[in-house]
């Protein structure tokens, strides 16, 4: 067992049964002209996720522990993505709709992609889901029991909408849930600290979160 020096107290994890899942760290997210921007959000807060997630991925794959990457997107005729969903709010552009990087949140488009610094390799798992969680109309649950996991470490964005949600769903579950603080970003940094505080609320109701110094000492310990 390996012990991280956490919030709300010490996270261990068993390697063997261990994976960590990247959420939704895509280009129309992150990238200017994407979704992101059109609903009137600054990119730029989003963008220091970048860094810490590749070097979370780096210390994975150096390793052999197994890697998931979500991507949120929608088929071209947009039969997975209900009206309420795409009609919310007022953006200059809505799912689907032509964009900088080709229709935005459409499955293949440029848009949808992970951004390169962070983008999948040969071996590791690829979710395409029409939801904030990562489990609903997914084959994640399947994926994990194949693995054998029992553990989870999560980074990606946003904290308070895609990750948040994925780990509540991965909570009542049964999974233990650790989220690497710098490797996770908001457009709203004050959502962000409160997605943290809320996670580790009540000796941890959601899960765990720790820097990725500390994450990164223990397993190198």
């Amino acid at each position: 067992m390996i012990e991280v020096d956490a919030a709300p107290f010490a996270f261990k994890f068993d390697p063997a049964r261990t994976a960590l899942v990247v959420i939704d760290m895509q280009r129309d997210f992150i990238e200017p002209g994407g979704f992101g921007e059109t609903l009137g959000n600054d990119v730029s807060h989003m963008q220091r996720a970048i860094g810490p997630t590749r070097h979370l991925l780096q210390l994975f794959r150096e390793r052999g522990w197994p890697v998931i990457h979500t991507r949120e997107n929608h088929a071209g005729d947009l039969s997975d993505c209900p009206p309420a969903k795409r009609e919310r709010g007022e953006p200059s552009l809505r799912i689907g709709d032509e964009g900088p990087m080709g229709r935005i949140l459409i499955r293949g488009e440029p848009g949808a992609e992970i951004v390169p610094e962070c983008a999948p390799v040969d071996g590791e798992t690829v979710i395409d889901k029409p939801g904030k969680g990562a489990f609903y109309a997914t084959p994640l649950s399947d994926v994990l029991k194949t693995l054998g996991t029992n553990s989870l470490i999560f980074a990606g964005v946003t904290t308070e909408v895609c990750v948040q949600t994925t780990m509540r769903e991965a909570n009542d579950r049964g999974y233990d849930c650790l989220l690497i603080e710098e490797a996770t970003e908001s457009y709203f940094p004050a959502f962000k600290a409160a997605t943290l505080e809320m996670i580790r609320a009540q000796g941890g109701i959601v899960g765990w979160t720790t820097p990725l110094a500390s994450f990164g000492i223990a397993i190198n310990q």
